[in-house]
């Protein structure tokens, strides 16, 4: 089988398992986000923006970080380009993938971003991200100043992969990840 062919049937799997999980399953991830993203305050003091994402259908909902974080929000542009900006009051607008972002600054770049957190359909013990499939995170990890800032997957316990998720040569892996009963950093 192919490696696409492979990654779509991971990403069925992965969907109706993530559809699966209960609102308090992903309250309680967002809680340990929380706690990890303290901690990390904690340790290295002075930071810069924390990176989440508009959540999809059923994914982890992140937002509430804004009330304690500076937030950056990603923006995704013509060939595969993902761009971060700052998360401010104004008006979002949707991206060519109609996802909710801003556009209303100059992107920030990797020395303004401290950390990434990026949803996850399904994630392996060797941080193997299965994502929709768009590439918008590879491409942009795919830089060395990117690929240097944490990017840690936010996902389900149920979601987590027992056997090593298809790997292509463009994957690159996560930093780490968490569930609502782990921690993995």
């Amino acid at each position: 089988m192919k490696i696409f062919e492979n990654k779509k049937l991971e990403r069925d799997k992965f969907k109706k398992l993530r559809d699966g999980a209960s609102s308090n399953q992903r309250e309680n991830v967002e809680k340990n986000v929380r706690l990890y993203v303290d901690s990390f305050v904690k340790e290295y003091k002075r930071i810069g923006y924390i990176a989440i994402y508009w959540p999809l259908k059923n994914e982890v909902d992140l937002r509430r970080l804004k009330k304690k974080f500076t937030l950056a929000l990603p923006r995704c542009k013509a060939k595969k380009e993902l761009l971060f900006y700052p998360w401010d009051e104004k008006p979002l607008t949707k991206d060519c993938e109609g996802i909710l972002s801003p556009i209303n600054s100059s992107p920030l770049s990797h020395l303004q971003i401290s950390m990434i957190l990026v949803p996850c359909l399904s994630v392996d013990k060797n941080l193997t991200r299965l994502g929709y499939g768009g590439g918008y995170f590879d491409k942009l990890r795919k830089d060395n100043d990117w690929r240097n800032v944490s990017c840690i997957g936010v996902l389900t316990s149920n979601c987590v992969s027992t056997i090593p998720l298809t790997r292509a040569e463009w994957d690159i892996p996560l930093s780490g990840f968490i569930t609502e009963k782990e921690i993995f950093v």
